[in-house]
């Protein structure tokens, strides 16, 4: 049942999609990195931002963008917004005041240098920046009356499948196969993905014997046709990490997520030479330099950025677009109850976006501002299609005049 990784079919990749090459240079990662994201050809006059704001109301961070001309632009923030707040005002909104959003490709590297903030780069820079963006991309495709994925290099796909996950480290195999089993009746889905090891934990289980009796029993439970996925959250250190991939691999599971510690890329690297398993990597990530190293090294066979963690839409593009050079699928990691829409949005263009994503849990909190409703049926989540993020903005609206500024 052991594929490789380099198996596109394996990996479900559409190779019409991509253009993967034999030998990929730094210099080829870095042209691809560096080549042009955003398409505002159709928006003929500047949009210069007059404000932007952070709202709360009914258990949602809301940034809303506005332009000197009346448009408007609506984000969604993590909860992560409930502490990073000072950072986000005091040192990112600021550089944004009085520049045309036209030109936001190139204010992302400004507001990098701006107050000297790449003294703080890392998650939680990278996480207010993207929340900038997002209300900013939301405000040019309501002007231009395109979803964000037609400003990004073009929607090629609308129907994205999922996979379920419960987050559950507490539970006894037998327990989490009746999670699984559940969320896989409530959506139609066909794969699933568990939590193995005890997090950064230094080898050591959750529960003594929980991950190897687990992994067995899954693929016992779920047929041979189900996608498993495994996530070892930083768990475990080289020897340990191979002896449970080789686990999977007897099984078949679809890929190993983050076995070693975010940080220890050359023992994610050793991992993955060990194994044919496909190691999904990244989540953590802050660094366009260390995808590429990751990319470059094969330190990992699926790249994981998370929309929010790393910047947005448009670093994460580069991110995909150097993985795509080396036949690499990218499936975003979600953080956030409003997450899982950026998460479809990138789906929607990315041409080498992994075969599942995941069914965040947090979905019934944001999925009132979008009509219909979101919600999967068939194992299958259907993207927004209208402009800019999708939302139906007479309701947000509605939630906004009710909001207070944070």
């Amino acid at each position: 049942m052991v594929n490789t990784y380099n198996d596109l079919t394996y990996l479900h990749l559409d190779s019409s999609l991509i253009q993967a090459k034999s030998n990929v240079s730094i210099a080829d990662l870095e042209e691809a990195a560096n080549s042009t994201v955003l398409n505002v050809d159709g928006i003929a006059s500047p949009v210069i931002i007059q404000s932007i704001e952070l709202l709360f109301n009914n258990g949602l961070y809301f940034l809303r963008t506005r332009s000197k001309d009346g448009s408007e632009g609506v984000a969604v923030a993590s909860e992560r917004a409930a502490y990073l707040h000072p950072l986000l005002k005091q040192l990112i909104i600021p550089y944004f005041i009085g520049k045309d959003a036209r030109d936001l490709e190139l204010l992302l590297d400004g507001v990098y240098v701006y107050q000297s903030n790449y003294k703080l780069s890392g998650l939680a820079l990278w996480c207010c920046i993207s929340w900038v963006e997002a209300s900013l991309l939301d405000m040019l495709g309501r002007i231009s009356g395109k979803p964000i994925g037609d400003l990004l290099g073009g929607v090629i796909r609308n129907e994205i499948p999922i996979y379920v996950a419960s987050g559950n480290r507490g539970t006894t195999p037998e327990e989490e196969i009746e999670v699984l089993q559940q969320k896989v009746a409530e959506t139609g889905a066909r794969a699933v993905k568990f939590k193995v090891g005890g997090r950064m934990s230094k080898n050591a289980d959750s529960i003594e014997g929980r991950s190897e009796a687990l992994i067995y029993l899954a693929r016992k439970t779920f047929s041979n046709d189900f996608a498993i996925h495994a996530d070892g959250n930083g768990s475990y250190d080289p020897p340990v990490a191979i002896k449970y991939g080789k686990i999977l691999e007897e099984i078949g599971a679809f890929f190993y997520e983050e076995p070693c510690p975010f940080e220890h890329l050359e023992d994610t690297k050793e991992v993955a030479d060990a194994l044919q398993i496909p190691l999904a990597f990244g989540e953590q990530e802050t660094s366009i330099r260390r995808f590429r190293w990751i990319i470059y090294n094969d330190a990992a066979q699926v790249v994981q950025p998370d929309l929010q963690y790393n910047g947005g839409f448009i670093r994460n593009t580069r991110v995909a677009r150097m993985a795509a050079l080396k036949g690499m699928p990218v499936t975003p990691h979600i953080s956030g109850g409003y997450g899982y829409i950026y998460m479809l949005h990138f789906a929607t263009y990315i041409p080498n976006i992994g075969k599942f994503q995941e069914d965040k849990a947090g979905v019934k909190v944001s999925d009132y501002l979008f009509t219909p409703q979101m919600e999967v049926k068939d194992g299958v989540f259907r993207a927004p299609t209208g402009p800019g993020l999708g939302m139906d903005y007479s309701v947000v609206n509605k939630v906004l005049r009710k909001a207070y500024l944070v």
